[in-house]
């Protein structure tokens, strides 16, 4: 599998307020907890989740291998944000940071 793009999580510190503008943009979302609010885009995951908004919206690679990938990025020079975190049976996330602070979110097994 070839990295794809496909989801885009933003940090809120109002879930309330975010959802009030994001569903006025997007609709209803498919997922509303407290912990994840989820829209489909036309195939894309655009995602609200609560906490601290100054890193910014974070996209995540979907990868084969996260922990592979996430060592080959490591040995290019990024720095851990955040370490592999199990969020589904199937799915582990964890973000990483660019030079200039970016994140770089990877999404895998």
């Amino acid at each position: 599998m070839s990295p794809a793009i496909r989801s885009l999580v933003v940090t809120v510190s109002d879930l309330d307020a975010a959802k009030s503008v994001y569903g006025a943009l997007l609709g209803t979302p498919h997922t509303d907890q407290p912990y994840y609010v989820g829209y489909n885009v036309g195939g894309f995951e655009v995602s609200l989740a609560p906490g601290d908004p100054t890193g910014g919206p974070v996209a995540y690679v979907d990868v084969e291998d996260l922990d592979a990938a996430r060592a080959t990025l490591l040995a290019a020079g990024a720095t851990e944000r955040s370490a592999p975190t199990q969020v589904a049976p199937e799915a582990r996330v964890c973000v990483l940071a660019d030079a200039d602070g970016n994140p770089i979110g990877l999404r895998g097994k």
